[in-house]
């Protein structure tokens, strides 16, 4: 009879030898709108790494889950997106909106109260993004709901 004292030295012996290796996204769900026209452009696996790495650190204290703390009836998925005045459901607009934010219906500036590359001054975490970081980023907001579907932006009754 084997003890499992001998099993489990042995797993854990060779387990750190074992490639680790992460699931990687299919084209389709690396495919999101590119401009408001409805151009279409595929995300490289190392821009939606760099996307995911950059929304964690700079974004994610305040949109973890897609949510947004402070106003949970704005979220980032995709029907809040496409419903904000101007859209905003493509790279192009979400990098715009990164530049310069406005209110959900579009009619004043808040770049004072959210980060933004305009208030870069206010929130240090803004200087360094270049204009690379920021459509890495808005490809990561645009591919997280093909990824953890209905939970992106989805509420609390997910996280």
């Amino acid at each position: 009879m084997i003890k499992p004292r001998f099993v489990l030295s042995i797993l854990l012996t060779f387990l750190p030898a074992l490639p680790s290796v992460a699931i990687e996204l299919d084209e389709a769900t690396r495919t999101v709108r590119s401009d408001v026209k409805g151009t279409q452009v595929t995300l490289t696996p190392e821009q939606v790494k760099r996307g995911k790495r950059l929304f964690n650190s700079s974004c994610g204290i305040c949109h973890v889950g897609g949510l947004t703390k402070t106003n949970p009836n704005v979220g980032l998925d995709p029907e809040a997106l496409s419903l904000a005045t101007p859209p905003r459901d493509s790279i192009e607009s979400l990098v715009n909106y990164m530049k310069n934010p406005t209110t959900y219906d579009g009619l004043e500036s808040i770049a004072e109260i959210h980060p933004s590359i305009k208030s870069a001054d206010i929130y240090p975490k803004m200087r360094s993004l270049s204009e690379e970081d920021l459509e890495a980023i808005a490809g990561h907001i645009l591919i997280q709901p093909k990824v953890v579907s209905e939970k992106w932006g989805g509420g609390k009754i997910y996280y």
